[in-house]
């Protein structure tokens, strides 16, 4: 077919890309699938430029030059170039992408295009789109890099956009020379503040111990070398960046940024600096302003235009650091992409839901809406059949548009509902809308501006996925995936009735109808998927259905009461393919399908149906013929409406139209992207010259027109008549069924109400509540709760109505049932009632009242078969268990040499564990004897040559001197060993001193000799162990030895105490934990049949043997009788015994007793007295036995304790050495690891100087070539030049015949240049107005330049007088001056930047040698700080506490300063401060004994005055005493005795007067009480009334009190403030005074101490070992 047409797209809708761009100052373009749709901002037409390749990668356009470029989807890519609005190709790129190309941008400066590649080169490359010249690229340099954007001002300048990266390009040139240079923008953390960048340095101290050694990187530390050592951060180190969204220049070259998390950024490039302009984390941030307000940017003249997710246009200002919202504006949605036009007029807004918007600030006028293009993928589309002017689509979404066949959408209808299906009515103006929810909706576009919703009918519960108009408008089909298909009326007139469904064999692949109008007959073709089919899309049956057109709508007798159609008036055939279709089309006795997997379109021509009966059988077809399909598939086809063209479409993209007489040729379109699957849906119109074809992903609609040649014109014509017989035959009936549609009323979605009630009870059990009592059952639960209405399909409501009609129509049998169903209930509820009153013993279970048996049986066995799938779990569940703890134990238990164990004490919570030890492994030991293989030569060879050098020395004092050093050497201190191993059982002469231990190889041996005197040590501790474990089993056994016989007595002397019986607790028996006792099981144990048998079997065996155990055994009764059951009389037994009572004592009283029985009385007394006497004695040896073994018991247990005291001593002397041997190891594994990273960073600098001498070389040759290109260009320059000065000088010369004030006139007209002006913009509102001149400009001076001249050669110039010859030949010698000016202008240009490139050059190459020195430095530095490291061993050294005179300030003491000195040294400097002191001691003695005596000397002084003093008073009171009469009777009286005998007589007279008169005085006193009394009884009465008036007063004071608050509040508060302001002022001088008394009395201490120190000097005491 391609020989007489070809395919034309008319146009496209959609929107694919949120990326929209200006082509000029009032077109923008963005991309709809396959397309670029050109939109015109003003007049808002569209035009289309269909992608030369199958699919629109990457897209930018420019329009200050008015050029768009797109890259194509397919393996190595190119870039294709178009002017506008000619959309002529200017250029095809080709660079090294190998799969796409992930964003392109155009330069404004100048016709270059830069490029990223995609996976997996990542390259970025820039060309002269113009000239197609790859400039210049760099590899690997385009990861996750989303846009580049071109500097407005410097097109030598990109900046790259990646997720987390901001990275500028900078493009140096030298003449035709360009290499590209990368600059990395640090960006922030999401909290804003700037990340430090971390130093690498190669090696440094780090201030502490020299344990550490060299601080290295962590390159070195990980081991990295190479290129992944220059990017490895450590994950401590990370920390999320900010990332950026959208980028702007401004005109200063400088870099704004919005981020995502809500910031704003300002980027210098050139000295790398961030400043955060907006921190949307900040406390004091501006409201407004959010995460997501950034997403796009705009520059402009006075700030900054920002956009983002909260659907806010901002105008913000920037001055400096700061930053306003000046103005807002609300958009309807968020905005994706917001542009300048080119002269900055008109601000472009694009959404992602394909709305466009602008505004011009200019103007101030509203934001406009210019193009409303819904986003989402296009289900279908076609042309309305009635009204070949328009056609329809919808969405996935619900979104139903009509669009004319130019393009414009005329109306459009949001239906609320996903879609999966649509179809055209051909006889009124309706669409048919199958919804995922399986309605059919019915539209009527009688008024296509408003489409309306008219009916609606619910079929499936799955989507509808088919909707098909007979021809002849008659039925519509609908199919799914549940092999029903429904056929409706198609008349409105009808109310689109659905006169039945029938049944088809699969699932529904494609379905196909043929109307032939002779028959009225329509023709359904089902292609279903098979038993054998592989997937849902394909199948290998055709089902074909004839539907007789006058039956079906003539009667209903042809649908049975569930809407099912009969069989009588349908016609069936099942036909099979051999391979699988994905399509298929039906035709007069012919099909025409597609088979995806030999990828062809198939033939098949159908047999004549003779009857009924053969149409049951399965025939098998095969195709006719078959030609070349689609590269890639599935595809699907369509056939024309006059049925001479097919339409494929496939997920290629590709549209194919051919000829159904002439399949081989074909005229096609690559409408669709293949990588967005190609084309979902293709549609013909009704007179098959336009088609409609919808994208599956890319969201697009194209309208395709079929351009027929001169040739063709026949067919069109053909197709045409067609299409006008159709509409004729069919007027009568739009006629009719046009105002029947236009009159139905708009279809509103009702409230869901269901068709019947459910009884609550009966929810209640419907919810599945486990247990449901029957005696409160009632007849609601025959009620079951139904489906909602809404959810109700047209076949489950006409089984609804079956069951109602058959409900009604058996009514009477029901209740009759229902009757004796309620009788036999009533009845059960009795029985179970009267079970609940009986016994436990007697009741019944409540499922023996089921009567149903067989539902019983069932529940049984679903019983059964639950307990059989728990059990089988928990089996499962118990062999993983079971592997788990056999791994467990093999690993844990079984490989354990030693098991670990503990032993604990007696009388204690004491407890010491041993050391649990695995075999060591045959390596282990085959290393272990390799190094002790060692040790032993290098012994020998080290004691070899001390010989040697013993027999060359030559002084014997040398020897001696040396035997004392090897004897020392050989009796080595644990001080210098650094371990006490030695003592404690891990002797190893193999070992080497600490301090010869340098290299590598004998660090890592003495680490295995290390582990191998752990392993000893903790062995011999276990032996020790393993001694106590068994004294301890003993002691215990003793202990149950004693116990048992303590028992024996206490159970004699009737004494109920309980013994300590000591047991070996878990942990000093482990392997308890790997078995299990039956007392640790809680649950009962569950036995199967078989074993719950034999148990009862064994318990009957055991019954009977014990019964027959209790049979009659004389003997045994003889002896319990007569002996107690004993034959012999024990010791044991001698408290029990008793002497028996005689008779007589209990048969006669104490007055008939006879002389016999008083002589028996006195025997029973003896007798008594002699028993409780040996009991007596019995009982105390038992009690000395129990004390006896009490205390054996306790000491042997204490003595125990002492032991397992002693073995704790013991394992933490072991653990002391295994952690000093432990840390000897760690010691040797940190200095090998610290080894290893110098010898990896070393690596590292040896490989970074290979490729730093690499890159030399390099730049070492590119620089020489580099010199010579610049002095060629130098010498070419000066011969310009030199060309351009002959020129000036030339000039007289050129005039020699013309006289010499003309030569003077011509010579200042010679010198004389016109002035070209530069384009300059006047639009106020361009940022970028003093944007300099372009390549393309400059280029453009030298033709300007000419022009310009051509101006001054002009006749009216000519000066008079001059000839004309002359001065068109003075013309021509100006015109070569002039151009030869312009090209040393552009030489001189080109030299200076090519001497700028080569300074850079040389810059690159100092800074190579600088870093090639540094590195050679650092690897020298290294290697000396290697060997420094090597040479300070670090060496473990054992000292006392006394002996560490270092204070330990850190957790870990810092030693750094510190000397280790040897202990003589210590002790003769001890002896000589000792001996000091003595003598010291002795002076300070003596002193103090001189002064002593001095002070003796003083006090004997001070008492003799004292004396004195005392004997002056004693004179003096005795010369002054003055004589009274008392006194001169006292000396003048002889006889005193008579005289005191006289005294003492008075005095008792006196006292016994002072007692009568006391006497009085205490009966006054008593009297005077009791009156107080009554009195203070009175009073207390009084008290009582006062204090209740008191309570009373209390009440009102409260209430007068808080008024007088409440109304004084503010003087209270005045007053209570001056009070608090008074006490702090006091409190402040308070505690100033006491600070400064303070300071004085610590001034006073401290003038005291030191007078104290000076007056009695002390001596510190000394601390010897």
């Amino acid at each position: 077919m391609d020989v007489v047409g070809n395919l034309e797209v008319r146009w496209a809708q959609g929107f694919t890309s949120k990326n929209v761009e200006f082509v000029d100052k009032k077109t923008a373009c963005y991309t709809c699938g396959n397309y670029i749709v050109f939109l015109n901002m003003e007049t808002r037409m569209r035009s289309v430029l269909q992608c030369p390749g199958r699919g629109i990668g990457a897209f930018t356009a420019n329009g200050h030059c008015r050029i768009l470029a797109l890259s194509e989807h397919k393996l190595h890519p190119s870039i294709f170039v178009y002017n506008y609005p000619e959309l002529g190709l200017k250029n095809k790129l080709t660079g090294t992408a190998q799969l796409d190309y992930s964003c392109l941008a155009l330069s404004d400066a100048g016709p270059y295009l830069a490029g990223c590649s995609s996976v997996p080169d990542h390259t970025i490359t820039v060309w002269n789109w113009e000239t197609g010249v790859q400039i210049c690229q760099q590899p690997g340099a385009g990861k996750d890099v989303t846009s580049l954007v071109f500097n407005p001002m410097n097109w030598l300048q990109i900046c790259a956009v990646g997720v987390q990266s901001l990275t500028v390009w900078n493009i140096e040139k030298s003449d035709n020379l360009h290499t590209i240079k990368p600059v990395l923008i640090d960006l922030p953390a999401t909290d804003g503040s700037l990340v430090d960048k971390e130093e690498n340095p190669s090696h440094g101290s780090n201030g502490k111990l020299s344990y550490f050694g060299p601080q290295m990187p962590c390159t070195a530390i990980a081991g990295i070398l190479g290129a992944r050592a220059d990017s490895f951060v450590p994950q401590q180190s990370i920390r999320a960046r900010l990332s950026p969204r959208a980028i702007c220049w401004t005109a200063s070259s400088e870099l704004y940024v919005g981020c995502k998390q809500g910031f704003l950024l300002l980027v210098n490039p050139e000295t790398t600096s961030v400043s955060v302009l907006f921190n949307s984390t900040a406390a004091d941030n501006i409201p407004d302003l959010s995460e997501g307000s950034f997403e796009t940017l705009a520059l402009h003249t006075d700030g900054l235009i920002a956009a983002g997710k909260d659907s806010v246009l901002r105008f913000i200002q920037i001055k400096g650091s700061q930053m306003d919202v000046t103005q807002t504006w609300n958009l309807d949605e968020p905005a994706a992409t917001i542009t300048y036009s080119p002269d900055y007029e008109m601000l472009l807004i694009a959404s992602h839901m394909g709305r466009i918007y602008r505004y011009k600030p200019i103007h101030s006028e509203k934001i406009m809406k210019v193009l409303d293009v819904i986003s989402g993928n296009f289900v279908a589309g076609a042309s309305l059949l009635t009204d070949n002017t328009s056609c329809v689509s919808v969405r996935e979404s619900g979104d139903l548009q009509l669009w004319s066949l130019d393009g414009f959408c005329i109306g459009s209808l949001c239906l609320k509902v996903k879609v999966m299906s649509m179809a055209c009515c051909p006889i009124a103006q309706y669409v048919a809308v199958g919804t995922v929810s399986g309605q059919v909706l019915f539209v009527d576009l009688t008024n296509k501006q408003e489409p309306r919703v008219v009916h609606r009918v619910h079929l499936y519960h799955t989507a509808v996925d088919y909707l098909v108009f007979g021809q002849g408008g008659n039925f519509l089909i609908t199919g799914t995936s549940d092999s029903r298909v429904y056929i409706l009326d198609a008349k409105p007139s009808k109310m689109f009735e659905i006169l039945g469904y029938t049944t088809i064999q699969g699932s529904i692949v494609s379905l196909s109808v043929h109307y032939i109008r002779d028959c009225k007959v329509l023709n359904v073709l089902a292609l279903c998927a098979g038993d054998t089919d592989r997937t849902r899309e394909e199948g290998s049956l055709l089902n074909l259905i004839t539907l007789p057109v006058k039956q079906l709508t003539g009667s209903t007798s042809f649908v049975d009461r569930r809407g099912c159609l009969s069989e009588d008036i349908l016609q069936r055939s099942t036909y099979e393919v051999p391979n699988p279709l994905s399509s298929a089309e039906l035709t007069v006795n012919k099909i025409f399908a597609y088979c995806h997997r030999r990828k062809a379109l198939q033939t098949f021509h159908l047999p004549e149906r003779t009857g009924r009966l053969a149409s049951k059988d399965l025939v098998q077809l095969r195709p006719v013929q078959e030609v070349e399909g689609h590269p890639l598939g599935p595809a699907s086809i369509v056939l024309s409406p006059h049925h001479a063209w097919l339409a494929t479409v496939g997920r290629d993209g590709l549209l194919r139209i051919r000829e159904t007489s002439s399949m081989e040729r074909y005229v096609e379109l690559q409408c669709h992207s293949y990588r967005l699957d190609g084309v979902r849906n293709v549609s013909f119109s009704s007179d098959s010259q336009t088609l409609f074809t919808t994208g599956l992903r890319d969201g697009s609609l194209v309208g395709i027109k079929l351009r027929l040649k001169t040739t063709g014109t026949g067919k069109a014509n053909v197709a045409n008549q067609y299409s006008q017989s159709i509409a004729s035959s069919m007027k009568c009936m739009v006629t009719a069924e046009s105002p029947v549609l236009a009159a139905m009323g708009t279809w509103e979605p009702e409230a869901p109400s269901p068709v019947g009630s459910a009884d609550p009870l009966g929810q209640e059990v419907n919810d599945g509540r486990p247990i449901v009592d029957v005696t409160e059952q009632d007849e609601s639960y025959t009620n079951l709760p139904t489906a909602m209405a809404s959810d109700l399909t047209w076949a489950d409501s006409k089984l609804a109505e079956v069951m109602k009609e058959e409900s009604q129509q058996y009514s009477q049998a029901k209740k009759s049932l229902k009757k004796r169903v309620k009788e036999l209930r009533d009845t059960i509820q009795e029985m179970m009632r009267e079970n609940e009153t009986l016994p436990e013993i007697e009741k019944l279970e409540q499922q023996e009242f089921n009567l149903d048996v067989e539902e019983q049986r069932r529940l049984e066995a679903e019983g059964e078969q639950e307990v059989t799938r728990v059990r089988n779990e928990i089996e499962l569940e118990n062999l993983a268990k079971c592997y788990l703890r056999d791994v467990l134990k093999r690993e844990c238990w079984d490989s354990m040499k030693v098991k670990g164990q503990a032993i604990k004490a007696f009388h204690t919570e004491h407890e010491v564990k041993n050391y649990p030890m695995k075999e060591r492994t045959w390596k282990e030991l085959d290393d272990l004897h390799k190094v002790q293989t060692i040790r032993k030569i290098e012994l020998v060879d080290v004691s070899l040559q001390q010989e040697i050098f013993q027999e060359k020395s030559i002084l014997a004092t040398d020897k001696e001197e040396e035997e004392e050093e090897e004897g020392s050497e050989g009796a080595e201190s644990s001080a210098i060993t650094g371990s006490l191993s030695a003592q404690y059982g891990g002797t190893d002469c193999y070992l080497y001193k600490q301090f010869n231990l340098q290299s590598r190889e004998h660090k890592i041996n003495q680490i295995t000799l290390l582990q191998d005197v752990i392993f000893k040590v903790k062995t011999a501790f276990n032996t020790e162990f393993a001694v106590v474990c068994k004294q301890k089993e003993q002691e215990i056994n003793r202990v149950k030895e004693k116990n048992r016989r303590l028992m024996e007595i206490m159970a004699e002397l009737d004494i109920k105490e309980k013994l300590w019986e000591p047991s070996l607790s878990d942990n000093e028996r482990p392997e308890r934990a790997l078995t299990v006792g039956d007392s640790e099981i809680t649950v009962e144990k569950y036995l199967t049949p078989e074993q719950r048998k034999k148990e009862e079997e064994k318990k009957k065996t055991e019954e009977q043997r014990r019964m027959a155990a209790k049979g009659d055994n004389i003997r045994d009764r003889a002896l319990d009788d007569m002996m107690g059951g004993v034959l012999e009389l024990k010791k044991e037994d001698i408290l029990k015994m008793e002497v028996p009572l005689p008779e007589v004592f209990l048969t006669k009283p104490d007055i008939q007793w006879t002389e016999d029985d008083k002589k028996m009385q006195k025997d029973y007394e003896k007798k008594v007295k002699d028993l409780r006497e040996e009991q007596e004695k019995y009982r105390k040896t038992l009690e000395a036995e129990l004390k006896k073994l009490q205390t054996s018991i306790k000491d042997a247990t204490e003595g125990f304790d002492e032991t397992l005291t002693k073995l704790f001593e013991r394992k933490v002397k072991s653990e002391m050495v295994v952690y000093q041997e432990e840390l000897k190891i760690t010691n040797l594994a940190h200095s090998i690891l610290i080894e290893d990273e110098i010898r990896n960073r070393e690596r590292e600098l040896s490989l970074k100087l290979e490729k730093t001498r690499a890159f030399k070389n390099e730049i070492g040759e590119d620089l020489k070539t580099y010199k010579e290109n610049v002095e060629e260009f130098r010498e070419a320059y000066d011969n310009v030049v030199a060309e351009d000065k002959f020129l000036d000088k030339g000039f007289r010369k050129d005039f020699f015949d013309v006289p010499g004030h003309i030569v003077d006139l011509l010579y200042k007209l010679y010198k004389r240049r016109p002035r070209v002006q530069r384009m300059r913009t006047e639009n106020q509102t361009n940022p970028f107005k003093e944007r300099p001149l372009s390549g393309r400009a400059a280029a453009e001076g030298l033709s300007q330049m000419m022009k310009a001249m051509e101006e001054l050669e002009a006749p009216d110039n000519i000066p008079e007088g001059m000839d004309p010859t002359v001065w068109e030949r003075f013309c021509l010698v100006r015109r070569a001056k002039v151009e030869s000016e312009q090209q040393v202008k552009t030489k001189a240009l080109t030299l200076a930047e090519m001497q700028a490139f080569l300074q850079k050059r040389i810059d690159e190459d100092e800074e190579t040698k600088m870093e090639m020195k540094r590195l050679i430095d650092d690897i020298n530095g290294l290697r000396e700080e290697r060997t420094r490291f090597r040479l300070d061993l670090m060496v473990q050294i054992l000292i006392k506490q006394g002996q560490v005179e270092v204070e330990p300030r850190d957790f870990i003491a810092d030693y750094s300063e510190s000397l280790l000195l040897h202990r003589t040294v210590v002790e003769e400097l001890n002896g000589t401060i000792r001996a000091l002191g003595d003598q010291k001691i002795a002076s300070m003695v003596e002193c103090k004994d001189f002064r002593k005596g001095i002070i003796q000397q003083e006090w004997e002084h001070k008492r003799m005055r004292m004396q004195v003093e005392d004997l002056n008073t004693k004179a003096r009171d005795i010369q002054m005493l003055r004589v009274s009469q008392e006194l001169q009777e006292y000396l003048n009286e002889t006889d005193h005795d008579n005289r005191m005998s006289w005294q003492v007589s008075a005095l008792e007279k006196t006292i016994a007067l002072q007692e009568k008169t006391h006497k009085k005085n205490a009966e006054k006193c008593k009297r005077q009480i009791k009156l107080l009394n009554r009195q203070a009884a009175m009073k207390a009465e009084k008290n009582a009334i006062l204090d209740q008036q008191l309570a009373e007063l209390q009440v009102t004071v409260a209430e007068r009190r808080h008024i007088y608050e409440a109304t004084s509040t503010e003087e209270n508060q005045e007053s209570e403030a001056e009070e608090r302001y008074q006490d702090i002022v006091q409190r402040k001088k308070l505690v100033e005074l006491a600070r400064a008394q303070a300071d004085e009395l610590a001034i006073l201490k401290a003038e005291v101490e030191r007078m104290r120190m000076k007056t009695f000097p002390s001596l510190a005491q000394l601390k010897h070992d």
